[in-house]
């Protein structure tokens, strides 16, 4: 096995805590990458994670070499990253902060099992609500805040970039915009810094013929807000988009892409923002976190911001770690 002889970790081993609609999603795409060598699958229901494996390891002679098993705590130690998505879903008609006071339960089990390894890697939360608790996660883990990271908007980011191609009727890898704040009712579309292809967006509207920016920017923003909820709705859970969202982290860290992607992680002062973790686009590499990007918002975007981290720190406050 490839090792790091810096934190004697498996570069090409992964684990997945959580083995319910959205683990399983996230560990599918994961056997397609090629990008590890082993995974290792946890649920506090054994025979799940044993059913699991099964299913995705057959799956595996069409893709490359893998070796998938259930696991348990014991196996996190040599894994480079741990995933974690098990917590109560998202019914319909609740909200992502609605989760609080069940998933910090549940982190209060995880998390202390995890420390007890001695882990080194990458912990990267996608439970919700995943704000609070990547921040709950750094708090109960005693890792770097570099190493403890949210799947944030970068799903968020993909739906806005998916509904901005729709609308310019463009590749949407072409376009160039992020949702920031937190994963969730507060979430922020920042138009301010938004491009397809290095042209202000709305110079390329009016390019492709609309006018009515105002009306596009509210409507896009509220159908990428309210897409989970959509979903939820219609099929009861939401899956392959955040399945596909992990994957491209753990492509960003396992190859140590230094890519910029809106990920969760903790503030430390800019916008005036310290003490929560929430999504701001960041440099991702094998470490986590290298740094934030400075991004360009308005006055309306960075009040909205703060609001945004205020809400957050209120819903923590009021669940205590």
């Amino acid at each position: 096995m490839e090792k790091n002889c810096l934190n004697c970790t498996n570069v090409r081993k992964v684990v997945m805590i959580g083995c319910g609609f959205v683990g399983a999603a996230c560990s599918f795409a994961i056997m397609q990458s090629g990008l590890f060598s082993e995974m290792v699958l946890i649920d506090a229901d054994k025979s799940k994670a044993e059913g699991e494996a099964l299913d995705i390891s057959h799956g595996v002679p069409f893709a490359k070499p893998i070796k998938i098993y259930a696991g348990d705590y014991d196996d996190i130690k040599d894994a480079s990253l741990v995933i974690i998505t098990a917590g109560a879903n998202q019914k319909p008609g609740e909200t992502r902060l609605d989760l609080v006071k069940k998933n910090i339960s549940i982190f209060k089990s995880i998390i202390p099992e995890i420390k007890k390894r001695e882990f080194n890697g990458v912990l990267l939360i996608v439970a919700n609500p995943v704000d609070i608790l990547t921040t709950v996660a750094l708090k109960l883990s005693g890792l770097p805040e570099n190493k403890v990271i949210g799947s944030g908007t970068v799903l968020d980011t993909a739906r806005l970039k998916y509904e901005l191609g729709n609308h310019l009727n463009v590749d949407s890898r072409s376009v160039h915009a992020f949702i920031i704040g937190e994963h969730g009712d507060s979430e922020i579309a920042a138009w301010s810094s938004a491009n397809v292809s290095g042209i202000p967006l709305h110079k390329f509207c009016e390019m492709r013929g609309y006018c009515d920016h105002e009306g596009n920017m509210k409507r896009i923003a509220e159908n990428v807000k309210n897409s989970a909820y959509e979903i939820i709705k219609k099929k009861k859970a939401t899956y392959f988009g955040v399945a596909m969202a992990v994957k491209r982290i753990c492509e960003t860290i396992v190859r140590d892409e230094k890519s910029i992607l809106p990920i969760s992680s903790m503030m430390k002062g800019d916008f005036g923002i310290n003490g929560i973790s929430l999504s701001m686009p960041a440099i991702v590499g094998k470490d986590g976190v290298e740094c934030l990007v400075p991004i360009q918002l308005n006055e309306e975007e960075i009040s909205k911001l703060q609001k945004s981290a205020q809400t957050l720190k209120n819903t923590l406050s009021q669940n205590e770690v």
